[in-house]
């Protein structure tokens, strides 16, 4: 079921948020102060193409972490979970969606606070 719906979400979205974390990623990567959150927005890229069957954790992270994702919210955070919580909710309008919908809202949790998070195979 999880690469069926990884190429479902592949081809009604997967491509576009990934292209648009790249994208973020490569802005990130023009100074040498930003390229940890070019990093995280390459890790994020990849998660964004093949969502389903991972599962998120975050661990205690320090310091460094939690400047790291309140500079992120402030730059670059809030626009790409804006992003993930508007196209979840259009997958949400219908019941086949929600699945698709869920996944969005997940990857909008993670876009909010990246550092600190890993993903592993459920």
């Amino acid at each position: 079921m999880k690469t069926i719906g990884n190429i479902l979400w592949f081809l009604l979205g997967g491509l576009f948020l990934a292209a648009q974390w790249v994208l973020s990623g490569i802005l990130c990567c023009i100074t040498i102060i930003g390229i940890p959150f070019g990093l995280q927005c390459f890790k994020l890229a990849g998660l964004s193409l093949w969502p389903f069957g991972k599962e998120i954790s975050y661990h205690k992270a320090g310091v460094g972490s939690l400047l790291g994702n309140i500079l992120w919210i402030i730059c670059f955070g809030w626009e790409l979970a804006l992003t993930h919580v508007i196209i979840g909710g259009i997958f949400c309008i219908t019941i086949i969606g929600i699945p698709f919908g869920l996944q969005a809202f997940k990857l909008a949790q993670v876009s909010l606070f990246p550092f600190g998070v890993t993903f592993e195979k459920a």
